[in-house]
């Protein structure tokens, strides 16, 4: 296969785990990780390396529109991405030593835990009003957001358990090269009762920070290669692209179940993979 041949498969099978990962918010490194370890056979390292480059554009751009609609919580930001920056390198440093097989095995875990979230999310009546943490009073973390005109405020609760969550979520992030996104929302939205569309910006706004920390620890390895990344971060943008036109009118919870099935047999896949050491 010559090199621009492969270049132009990459950047095709990026636009497509781009659009899915726009579709299902699950985000695209859980398709470009499986797409270049299992599809071209790529170090597993690269791979991971590839996908932080990713999710830092594709952050980057989403979150600057979020702020300023006035929906992400920046000082939520700002305080739990202490957290997981620190798991982030934490985990980036983990992963330079730690056996292909058992990254593999590990990232299988966390897809299927993943796709478990994206189909089994359900609307709560949750008083986001009620009396919060004293610790999130006294960091000032409470807020408010406009939605459909009206104003909705919000007390932060369990600031302790959320940021717990939150390192452990940095730590996969570095380890795995993915977002972790199914994490960061049981910790904003389900341990500190966050408002769902204030949870989802909240993430997204701290995704590309969390991605650069382990980054640093990849890049200084040599385990990012610029011929790899560059049609990969230009495909996985293009493709969410399409997918935030589409997703107003598509049926989520259809496409969230068949994502889901897609993503629980690659997790099967990588963990079969990496335990007979074929990556």
């Amino acid at each position: 296969m010559n090199l621009e041949f492969f270049t132009f498969i990459l950047f095709l099978g990026a636009i497509c785990a781009g659009f899915l990962g726009s579709l299902t918010g699950l985000g695209g490194g859980v398709v470009i990780i499986p797409l270049l370890t299992l599809g071209f056979g790529i170090d597993m390292r690269y791979a991971i390396g590839t996908a932080l480059v990713t999710s830092i554009a594709s952050s980057s751009g989403a979150a600057a529109a979020y702020i300023k609609e006035g929906i992400t919580n920046v000082r939520i930001g700002m305080f739990l991405e202490i957290a997981t920056t620190t798991g982030a390198v934490a985990g980036a440093l983990i992963a330079m030593y730690l056996d292909k097989m058992y990254i593999a095995i590990i990232f299988g875990c966390v897809l299927i835990f993943s796709a478990v979230r994206s189909v089994s999310q359900k609307t709560e009546n949750v008083d986001y009003s009620a009396p919060g943490d004293k610790l999130g009073e006294k960091l000032k973390l409470n807020g408010s957001y406009t939605d459909n005109g009206k104003v909705v405020d919000y007390k932060v609760k369990n600031v302790a358990g959320g940021y717990s969550l939150m390192t452990l979520a940095g730590v996969l992030s570095g380890l795995l090269g993915i977002g972790s996104g199914a994490l960061k929302v049981l910790a904003m939205d389900t341990a500190m009762k966050i408002p769902f569309k204030v949870s989802t910006t909240t993430s997204n706004f701290m995704v590309g920070v969390t991605a650069a920390a382990s980054a640093v620890i990849y890049l200084q390895r040599g385990y990012i290669d610029p011929g790899l990344a560059l049609p990969i971060v230009v495909g996985v943008l293009l493709g969410a692209f399409f997918g935030s036109k589409i997703l107003p009118k598509a049926n989520v919870r259809k496409l969230r179940l068949l994502f889901s099935v897609v993503i629980f047999f690659l997790a099967i896949m990588m963990m079969y993979n990496g335990i007979t050491g074929k990556l």
